[in-house]
């Protein structure tokens, strides 16, 4: 059995705050009021996944001295800041589209087990004295969420307003899912820890 990684006050720190946004978005996302709107419901359960990945990086930029790093999570507060008000600007708008209790409930027995999926990955990342390579552990799992959650509202008769804002949020998403794996494979290869 391995020996458990002694983690440092830093890491511990920074961990410690991660799970308070974690939380933070699994409880935003778990506790909304359904209605029979489906474009409704997943910009209320959309909205603190994208809160998550603002306070996130700003968590990181706390702590990490890695420019790629910096650079990445300044972008991703930029683009989620963007699609946070894209969608709220919509939010009144889009409640008019309704759909029928048959197609409300195929969106949540898949929205569930996409949350379920994204949260028990993102509360058991492996955990190293890298905060660089924490962050971008859970990064990737929360976007790999983020990209199924839009995939599996478009599949349904939702407001036209949204649709252009899923398309560039999983477009976003997939380019920034791209960008953290090679990132996190090349810090994975060298000793970089801070």
């Amino acid at each position: 059995m391995a020996k458990p990684i002694e983690l440092s006050n830093v890491t511990k720190a920074y961990l410690e705050e991660y799970q308070r946004i974690l939380k933070k978005m699994m409880q935003g996302m778990t506790y909304v009021t359904i209605t029979c709107s489906i474009s409704e419901n997943f910009i209320k359960q959309i909205i603190p996944h994208q809160v998550a990945a603002i306070q996130m990086s700003e968590n990181v930029l706390r702590y990490t001295t890695n420019i790629p790093v910096q650079n990445l999570a300044l972008e991703i507060i930029r683009t989620h800041t963007e699609m946070l008000e894209s969608l709220e600007a919509i939010q009144n708008r889009c409640c008019v589209v309704q759909n029928s209790e048959y197609k409300l409930y195929e969106y949540m027995c898949a929205y569930k087990e996409i949350t379920e999926a994204m949260f028990n990955a993102m509360c058991a990342p492996p955990v190293s004295n890298s905060i660089n390579i924490n962050y971008l552990r859970e990064m990737i799992v929360h976007h790999q969420g983020g990209i199924r959650l839009a995939q599996n509202v478009l599949r349904f008769c939702i407001c036209q307003e949204l649709i252009p804002i899923l398309r560039c949020m999983i477009q976003t998403l997939c380019e920034q899912l791209e960008a953290m794996e090679k990132l996190l494979d090349s810090l994975q290869n060298c000793d970089c820890e801070c």
